[in-house]
């Protein structure tokens, strides 16, 4: 039909009937008005209200002014102390000296009356898995470590830079800041400081805290398997980097077994070795959803494993039949690119360790004593697997603590100041009696 277009039915203009001459004022403005049938298709908000538009425009506009507002003021932080680092075991660490200046700059021409200014120093524990889904109070937990309230009493502050030291002893034996697959720990600045007016400046700032233990002996381990005679004796470094490689030293003993004419014996043919990192982490309910996990102080322990470094060895040891024992040495690291955490046992829930797991395939061979070099594979073969506990920790540098440095000392400079030789003679001289008014300063 002429009159569908697209689905619509529209009247035909042959059939459109002749408006009359005589039509009221107000019916000519409605029909001008009225949108054109096929307006509604190429706009489809034509014709609707935009109230919300001036709303959107005002809350910009109020936003703008309070940002303009909070330019009267700012805040800068310069911190002197190097990065801080527990060094030793939290048992054994005396912690960290952490210092700076605060910084409040007014920018404005006129003095700023400032009704507060304080920082504070806090410990954020966060989870991706919470016990209430989307609830902020389930998932982190703050802790208040520290404050400094510098201001107060509507002080008044010209135009300028002003600087306000402060000062904190980190305890060493807090966890380090971590960030696992399940739950992370993090250490911030929070500085907030507001005027008698109502303008807000704030400033955050992340701190950073890392542990080193000292290296130590090395550590040795041994693992039996039964039912054979095998023992396996493995030396590790007593603490291992995420960045750098370290050596392991390998000996297996036990792998022959001679009878009166021929001999069984084992055959190392692959070594495999992964580094594995354990994530423990229990999520805390908050008050609201205290009932899922069964009452106050309980929650919901999740955990997650992970490969930071693996590889496979064919070849690389010495085997010795005779004397019935293989050896070897390998050099393994971590995949620094995994972003690998160093061990963490918090009070809070999170606890990361590691473990560096080795297993071995063994071929067992049978060979005449009087030619051991023709060895024949019965077929049987074993693959052994152990693990051991590795301390993955951060480089110690000089490995000195805060309250072991002190000032440089010269080999051509003494330790204190020089003391003087004090004497005081009685005069021998004549009496000087009325001499005295005589004498003169040259």
């Amino acid at each position: 039909m002429p009159g569908r277009i697209l689905g619509f039915d529209f009247p035909s203009p042959l059939l459109r009937p002749v408006p009359e001459k005589k039509r009221s004022a107000s019916s000519v403005r409605s029909d001008d008005s009225r949108p054109d049938s096929m307006e509604h298709l190429r706009r489809p908000h034509f014709g609707k209200s935009h109230s919300h538009d001036k709303k959107d425009k005002d809350g910009r506009r109020e936003s703008s002014l309070s940002r303009q507002a909070a330019r009267h003021i700012k805040l800068d932080m310069v911190v002197e102390s190097p990065p801080v680092l527990f060094l030793d075991s939290p048992q054994h660490s005396s912690g960290s000296l952490f210092s700076g200046r605060m910084q409040l700059v007014v920018t404005g021409a006129a003095p700023a009356a400032i009704k507060s200014f304080n920082l504070i120093f806090r410990a954020i524990t966060s989870t991706k898995r919470p016990v209430g889904d989307h609830c902020k109070d389930c998932a982190s937990k703050t802790t208040d470590l520290k404050e400094w309230n510098f201001l107060d009493n509507n002080a008044e502050l010209s135009t300028g830079n002003h600087d306000f030291p402060f000062s904190y002893l980190i305890p060493g034996h807090l966890p380090t800041t971590a960030h696992g697959h399940i739950g992370s720990i993090d250490y911030k600045l929070f500085a907030r400081a507001e005027t008698v007016n109502g303008e807000v400046a704030e400033y955050i700032r992340p701190v950073v805290i890392n542990r080193a233990i000292r290296p130590g002996n090395d550590k040795n381990s041994v693992r039996i398997f039964p039912p054979t005679n095998l023992t396996l004796n493995v030396t590790l470094p007593s603490v291992i980097h995420p960045i750098g490689d370290f050596p392991v030293y390998a000996r297996m003993s036990g792998i022959t077994t001679k009878k009166e004419d021929t001999q069984i014996r084992w055959r190392l043919r692959k070594l495999t070795w992964r580094i594995e990192e354990q994530e423990k982490f229990v999520s805390p309910a908050c008050p609201k959803h205290m009932a899922k996990v069964g009452g106050e102080g309980r929650g919901i322990q999740h955990e997650h494993t992970r490969d930071i470094g693996s590889d496979d060895l064919k070849s690389g040891w010495k085997t010795d039949f005779a004397d019935g024992q293989l050896e070897g040495e390998f050099t393994a690291s971590i995949d620094s690119g995994l972003k690998p955490q160093c061990d963490v046992d918090s009070p809070s829930g999170l606890k990361i360790n590691h473990v560096m797991v080795l297993e071995l395939v063994i071929a067992e061979e049978w060979a005449p004593n009087k030619k051991p070099n023709q060895a024949t594979p019965t077929g049987a073969a074993r693959v052994l697997r152990t693990q051991f506990n590795i301390n993955v920790t951060e480089r110690s540098g000089m490995g000195i603590a805060w309250e072991d440095e002190q000032p440089p000392l010269y080999e051509d400079i003494p330790a204190s100041p020089p003391s003087y030789r004090i004497e005081i003679n009685d005069y021998d001289g004549s009496e000087l009696n009325e001499d005295v008014d005589q004498l003169r300063l040259s």
